[in-house]
């Protein structure tokens, strides 16, 4: 059996010595994967298993740290906080050829277009949205010291460093010099909060970075575990939900339909608006959201940073597929985006 990033007889070794109760190693197929972490289907005569790698090729280990997942998702287990069941962690790189970490398997879709959805009724896909702010919540409120997490982040300036990185990172990858990047990198620091609360953050919370059971109506839409948790660390909640924000999609918001990210899901029949979501998460987390305004602009610089290091890669020849030709563009209408979301009172 020949799959990318598997080595397939070291592989059914390891599992018969670490995951015996899975019975049988019967096949390995790639899920999802690119330029960030793989993700692999392991089917076994007695159980269905999920393997995660770094991507092929990867040369900086600590961006894309196995153990680091491993280690938030063991932690995250026994909360009210849904997540794959940790199964078991290999450090050995003989196995496939780099850390993996094999996780249970969650019947679960990650939705992206309202399409995918089917035809869920309206008071369903509101209770979907209800859920993913109360899920948020639930992030934010683990007591990561009392869940082991205490060293796992710098929460202290965590914000002012996200600042930086990012800076830096649009240095490396911009294609062109833009003037209302400069003006927003400098309204964005001094308007960075003085103190904020601490808690453990995902990094890139979305719709689409869970598994949601899809179910006929009367039956709710559930979401069944948060993945992709490579970005996670301790710092400002309001991040999250700023990021999360920035991902939402209202109905009759012309402008945010050519951003070319994270689909249209949010705009089905039924789904919250941006605002009552963020109304919802405050609710249910108790926590101050009146200046929530510089979190999404926050948000959406970090995803102009991110989409323009992807139309550098385009422009290098290094991007293929439909639609990178246009990314480009989104560039300065979420710069825009971002301004306007601090000229709020």
């Amino acid at each position: 059996m020949t799959v990318p990033g598997i080595d397939w007889p070291r592989l059914v070794s390891w599992l018969g010595r670490n995951v015996p109760d899975a019975g049988e190693p019967l096949s390995v197929s790639l899920i999802s994967g690119g330029r960030s972490n793989l993700t692999y289907l392991v089917e076994a005569r007695e159980r269905r298993l999920v393997l995660r790698r770094p991507p092929l090729g990867h040369v900086l280990p600590t961006a894309h740290d196995m153990r680091r997942e491993w280690r938030v998702i063991s932690a995250l287990a026994p909360t009210p906080v849904p997540v794959p069941e940790p199964v078991a962690f290999c450090a050995d790189e003989e196995v496939v050829g780099a850390p993996f970490y094999v996780m249970g398997y969650v019947p679960g879709a990650a939705v992206q277009t309202k399409d995918e959805l089917g035809r869920p009724t309206p008071a369903q896909t509101r209770r979907l949205s209800e859920r993913l702010a109360e899920v948020l919540a639930a992030i934010h409120a683990v007591d990561y010291r009392e869940a082991g997490l205490g060293d796992f982040g710098r929460p202290e300036g965590y914000l002012a460093r996200q600042l930086d990185r990012w800076c830096q990172q649009w240095e490396r990858s911009k294609t062109a010099d833009l003037p209302d990047y400069d003006s927003l990198v400098r309204r964005l620091r001094e308007r960075l909060p003085a103190a904020s609360d601490s808690t453990l953050v995902h990094g890139d919370y979305r719709l689409d970075n869970t598994l949601v059971r899809l179910a006929p109506p009367p039956a709710e839409i559930e979401i069944m575990a948060v993945v992709d948790w490579e970005m996670s660390t301790l710092g400002d909640p309001l991040a999250d939900l700023g990021l999360t924000l920035t991902y939402w999609h209202d109905r009759g918001d012309d402008e945010r339909a050519r951003i070319p990210v994270s689909g249209d899901v949010t705009v089905a029949p039924g789904f919250m608006n941006a605002a009552e979501f963020a109304a919802h998460y405050g609710k249910v987390s108790g926590r101050d959201i009146s200046d929530l305004g510089f979190y999404v602009a926050f948000g959406n610089f970090k995803l102009a940073v991110i989409v323009e290091g992807i139309h550098a890669r385009f422009k290098q020849g290094k991007t293929v597929g439909e639609g990178f030709d246009r990314i480009g563009a989104a560039v300065p209408t979420l710069i825009s985006r971002a301004h306007r979301m601090l000229d709020q009172p």
